[in-house]
């Protein structure tokens, strides 16, 4: 059923419509089929792209929606709730373009972004190393200086969009130590850049996620965004944002999944009843709503803080570890209401629960969450 939502205006109102109408014609129709073949969804981003659903918290000027982050966020739900793939896609699209927009000059936007705000070109995010995931400071990916612009040498992993994206915002080390790590605008198609073979994922089948590998890949030097050794910073800023679309994408993924637990319970009967009226289960239906509405409340609180310019980021953490956490609860309890059913492909609630544990993972893990959380209360 879809949620009633909070809205700003009715500018939001008509975009929220929107992006159902389009999610409903361009996504719902096609998620089990590509997910089960593990397919690219072909034509699904320029949709978007054409819809203007990919550049909503950036400003008109430079092509995008200039929408709040609270209404950026509720379209990302909206995405996940019929293809949580594709959201999170346009999320880390979303992720890619922050470093340009908010570190980048006058010209290098003026180069670069309108393509990427308008869909013309999709991008990745590339920070995570094989042997870098949560300790960003240890990343060993090197970019040498050469005359007009600096080699790429190392290896990337778990880059969504790996091989598909348009473009992608790496980080390499051009330094010692946290502060010498550097961000770059790499385009796709250098010489010496080749993606290893996509995972082999428990979820999210349709976008591929690979490592990428830098063998002396020339990088001009007018794609260095922000200074030499500002790089942490910049990944840093850039995931408080991240880690609140793969929030709203966690609570679409349990939104579906509890409208899908709802509907069986609706029509299957036991003992002589509905089992929606029996109390076990209907209270087990109770607890997954509640939780559902709890996680998307912590979301747009940490919104609206960024919204109005206060700081936002242990928000930010909270909003990713209590949407994420109650994405894998709702999900495996949708699984239980269905039984038997809930266990096979036949039902989505089983890609739901598989998809639900990557989102306790990536954009920093839940126990890193915590970690963010807790020095947050330490005085200085």
């Amino acid at each position: 059923m879809p949620v009633e939502r909070l809205l700003p205006n009715d500018d939001a109102r008509d975009l929220i419509a929107l992006t159902r109408d389009i999610a409903d014609k361009a996504l719902a129709p096609k998620v089990d089929d590509h997910e089960k073949r593990e397919a690219y969804p072909d034509g699904v981003f320029e949709t978007l792209g054409e819809a203007g659903l990919l550049s909503l918290p950036y400003p008109e000027e430079w092509g995008g929606g200039s929408q709040p982050y609270e209404v950026y966020l509720q379209v990302l739900e909206e995405l996940a709730a019929r293809w949580a793939a594709v959201a999170v896609a346009v999320s880390v699209h979303g992720l890619a373009c922050f470093p340009l927009f908010t570190y980048g000059t006058d010209e290098q936007k003026q180069k670069w972004l309108p393509d990427m705000l308008g869909g013309a070109t999709i991008g990745a995010y590339s920070l995570s190393e094989p042997q870098a995931g949560s300790d960003a400071a240890a990343l060993t990916c090197k970019a040498t200086r050469r005359d007009g612009g600096y080699e790429l040498s190392g290896s990337k992993a778990w880059i969504t969009h790996g091989g598909v994206a348009d473009f992608y915002s790496v980080f390499a080390r051009t330094g010692d130590g946290s502060r010498g790590i550097s961000c770059f605008l790499v385009p796709n198609g250098l010489d010496g850049l080749t993606f290893g073979k996509p995972e082999e994922k428990m979820g999210l089948h349709a976008v591929p996620t690979t490592a990428a590998h830098y063998e002396g890949a020339f990088v001009p030097e007018e794609r260095l965004l922000g200074a030499e050794g500002q790089g942490l910073q910049i990944a840093f800023s850039a995931l408080d944002s991240g880690r609140l679309g793969i929030a709203a994408v966690a609570v679409g993924i349990a939104q579906a999944a509890l409208d899908e637990a709802i509907a069986y319970a609706n029509e299957r009967t036991a003992f002589g009843k509905k089992i929606i009226d029996h109390q076990g289960l209907g209270f087990l239906l109770a607890d997954m709503a509640a939780a559902v509405d709890s996680a998307r409340a912590t979301y747009l609180d940490a919104a609206r803080r960024r919204d109005a310019g206060l700081p936002y980021s242990r928000n930010a953490s909270v909003a990713k570890l209590i949407a994420t956490d109650a994405a894998m609860k709702v999900t495996t309890d949708a699984v239980q209401v269905l039984g038997g059913y809930g266990y096979t492909r036949d039902f989505r609630v089983e890609r739901f629960m598989r998809e639900a544990k990557i989102t306790q993972i990536f954009e920093g893990t839940n126990q890193i969450q915590r970690l963010v959380i807790s020095r947050s209360l330490v005085a200085n």
